[in-house]
């Protein structure tokens, strides 16, 4: 269904914004990367879901019914032999690489105590979050640099922009992430490829909400209760979103960029306000 959007059981034309290029997303077959792997092949890109969850991936492939255009493959984005397999596998089916989309990521025990955090889980968190966006964006370049041209995108969080709010691993790990971006923002610039990062809020993922261990409508209840933007629930698809903005060619100008998709909750600390309100207008 190339250059079509499903809404409400119809197929509604739409724009092929990505046309003629190749994507790889790691830790496509769930969340953040399955919407954008999903949205990616309505715009025309031929997608490579890269993860671990295997019948999960290859679900996604089945649902989406386009073979030539979405496939998945196995891939530990800790190992540097099933990153460079991935990318190798772009080229060799699709003679590119456009875009790689390094969103895999976990969000590790949740320690926000320093004292109490354990050693073998913040080893876990940057292995995963860190080194495998250090080995997707290492790969991703080995055959970008040579076309001059090419995306290399990142989930960070909303946790590289504020403080105190995320485990200390995963803060950690994200900060490092967006860093990274904007190191290889400087490096490959000249080569003609863009590099950017998305910071999303807490939204109810699978992943988030079985680490919580409530159901999704609990989950967004809260995010609701505590966002600054009233009236909108945020969900996977505002990633995806955000994800084909940097992708495209809309963006041809746009890099270094760290995008916050937060519904402009980084931009106040509402607590002291809050603690007036309790004071001054309790309620009865």
């Amino acid at each position: 269904m190339n250059g079509f959007i499903k809404a409400e059981g119809k197929y509604l034309m739409s724009r092929s914004r990505l046309e003629g290029k190749v994507a790889i997303i790691t830790g496509g077959a769930s969340g953040f990367g399955e919407a954008t792997a999903r949205l990616f092949a309505v715009h025309g890109a031929k997608v490579i879901i890269a993860d671990v969850q295997d019948d999960r991936g290859r679900s996604i492939c089945e649902e989406v019914n386009l073979p030539e255009q979405i496939s998945y493959v196995h891939c530990d984005v800790t190992s540097d032999e099933d990153v460079r397999n991935a990318v190798d596998l772009a080229v060799s089916k699709h003679g590119q690489l456009d875009i790689m989309f390094n969103n895999a990521g976990i969000p590790g025990d949740l320690d926000f105590a320093i004292a109490d955090a354990g050693n073998d889980n913040f080893k876990r968190v940057f292995e995963v979050n860190v080194y495998g966006a250090f080995l997707g964006s290492k790969h991703a370049a080995r055959v970008m640099i040579p076309a001059r041209k090419g995306v290399i995108l990142f989930t960070a969080s909303l946790a590289s922009v504020v403080s105190g709010e995320s485990p200390h691993s995963y803060t950690m790990s994200k900060h490092a992430v967006v860093g990274m971006m904007k190191n290889l923002c400087v490096e490959l610039g000249k080569h003609g490829i863009r590099v950017n990062s998305i910071s999303p809020c807490a939204v109810a993922t699978p992943l988030l909400t079985r680490k919580m261990g409530v159901d999704r409508e609990v989950v967004e209840s809260i995010i609701c209760a505590s966002a600054n933007l009233k009236g909108a629930v945020p969900t996977e698809q505002d990633v995806a979103e955000a994800a084909l903005y940097l992708s495209s060619d809309e963006s041809k100008f746009v890099s270094g960029v760290n995008l916050v998709v937060d519904g402009g909750y980084h931009t106040t600390n509402q607590s002291y306000s809050r603690e007036i309100q309790n004071v001054l207008f309790p309620k009865s």
